[in-house]
């Protein structure tokens, strides 16, 4: 692959990495009310119609999308519903700054284990600054957080599963890069039915109260887990994986800064600490020269 393609599909998927910048925000919009699974399968939903309305204005129904291997779909399906039950769940067992800790070591798995796929290489810039990313990540999340407890290891464990669960998703999808993007909407929509199920098994109904919570409802649905989903499977398949993991620690930093902005926070020392680390982190893992690509088929995928 050229490698201003290579470029051009890296920045695709960091566009994913500042709309989940965006989550804390959004769902402070939405009151923090709403059952997770229920609005787990209400912006999943908004997921997949917004790729719905893709296929109708390209004047196609999409049903071809859904011919896909079953390890696209257990890929597909497994990884963004699998996430997000395993985050639930962990919420249930630990503190949720811990829980937050472990969940994001993802980026740094992500660039451990790209060094696997066919034709890619674990550089020494890529791992210093994905630590140094990390480093700063844990210090912006970690700072309201009282030390890790043996009272609350499964809650542990399970996040950990959590940064298994996506950065593997990220990665197999490398090897399944001939499913088109299309296709993810497929996945959000039978992953929104699957927290439905679950929804209905574990939680009551609450409809968002105002205009505000649903403007939250719907932004989710269209950026963190709409868009967002949609360019990072882009990234993550024809762009440089091992930059995209280690970019993906700004996200908790945008985060941040919006809540500031917004007047939910106040910028500290600890803030301008992990904005620095994370920013040499990312500039460091950019400057490392990208292995070799083999050449990959034909594929349909069109963002």
């Amino acid at each position: 692959m050229a490698r201003s393609t290579v470029a051009t599909a890296t920045a695709i998927g960091a566009i994913s990495v500042v709309l989940w910048g965006t989550l804390a925000v959004l769902t402070k919009f939405t009151g923090g009310h709403i059952p997770q699974f229920q609005l787990m399968a209400m912006t999943f939903g908004i997921a997949f119609v917004l790729m719905a309305v893709r296929w109708w204005l390209r004047g196609e129904s999409g049903l071809r999308y859904l011919r896909q291997a079953p390890q696209a779909w257990v890929i597909g399906v497994g990884g963004l519903f699998g996430y997000h039950l395993a985050y639930f769940t962990a919420m249930t067992l630990a503190p949720p700054v811990d829980v937050s800790l472990l969940a994001y070591l993802w980026p740094l798995l992500i660039v451990i284990l790209s060094a696997l796929l066919p034709g890619e290489s674990l550089r020494p810039q890529h791992l210093i600054g994905a630590v140094l990313a990390l480093a700063g990540c844990w210090l912006l999340v970690g700072r309201n957080s009282n030390g890790f407890q043996w009272a609350y290891v499964n809650g542990y464990l399970v996040a950990l599963g959590c940064a298994v669960i996506w950065s593997s998703y990220s990665v197999l999808s490398r090897l399944v890069r001939s499913v088109p993007t299309d296709a993810v909407g497929w996945f959000c929509g039978v992953t929104a039915l699957l927290a439905l199920v679950c929804h209905r098994l574990w939680e009551q109904t609450v409809w968002p109260a105002n205009l505000t919570e649903w403007i939250g409802v719907v932004g989710l649905g269209l950026g963190p887990v709409g868009i967002a989903f949609f360019t990072w499977d882009h990234g993550v398949k024809h762009g440089n994986i091992q930059l995209l993991g280690t970019l993906a620690y700004s996200a908790p930093l945008i985060s941040v800064v919006l809540l500031v902005l917004a007047g939910y926070g106040q910028a500290t020392v600890a803030v301008i600490g992990a904005s620095i680390l994370i920013v040499i982190g990312s500039l460091i893992a950019g400057k490392a020269r990208p292995a070799p690509k083999i050449p990959e088929p034909h594929t349909e995928n069109r963002l």
